[in-house]
């Protein structure tokens, strides 16, 4: 019988819980409290714990309070519930696009939706990177370069098209790249 409320509860928490790891906490903290499961003083030890080990503070609290309620099968329960919600969501949008795709496949007006949806996207991950611009982050003109160039091949795929700038633009080489360089450039002697 615990594990289902483990399960319903984590469930719930998932499903209704938008904003982060802190923004979840209090669910997790009124529905284990409520419950009687965990006293106020072990959710925030609970917190304290989540916040230092490394991954997603909700998944971590939602896998300590499974611990310790239903030992490891509760922990293996209460993260798979709090997880489900959003895979079956991300599941259910990536059907619907694949078979809007394919239904529409060759439709102009679909195709250009999804080409102006690229240029929102564009304009999300420039806000993002906009707001990372602060005099702390880029010393020196060096750090300013090498953020131009980084740029540059982040989106000149979608303007050259070709095989070279697809290798050269890949994600987690330009990362590797960047690193490198930050390391060569800025390392101590």
């Amino acid at each position: 019988m615990i594990y289902w409320q483990l399960f319903y509860t984590f469930f719930k928490i998932g499903l209704f819980g938008f904003g982060g790891g802190m923004a979840i906490f209090s669910l997790i903290q009124m529905e284990v409290v409520q419950h009687g499961w965990l006293t106020p003083e072990e959710i925030v030890d609970i917190m304290a714990i989540s916040q230092v080990t490394p991954g997603p503070i909700g998944i971590n609290c939602a896998t300590y309070v499974g611990y310790t309620i239903g030992g490891f099968w509760g922990s293996v329960l209460t993260t798979f519930a709090i997880i489900l919600p959003s895979l079956i969501i991300m599941l259910s949008v990536c059907k619907a696009y694949f078979w809007l795709n394919k239904r529409f496949q060759g439709n102009p007006y679909f195709e250009q939706t999804l080409r102006m949806l690229r240029f929102t996207v564009l304009g999300l991950i420039a806000s993002a990177a906009l707001m990372l611009i602060k005099p702390t982050n880029f010393i020196d003109s060096t750090s300013w370069i090498i953020f131009a160039v980084v740029a540059i091949l982040t989106i000149s795929p979608e303007i050259l098209k070709n095989k070279v700038t697809k290798i050269i633009s890949h994600p987690i080489l330009l990362i590797l790249l960047a690193g490198v360089a930050g390391y060569f450039i800025y390392a101590p002697a």
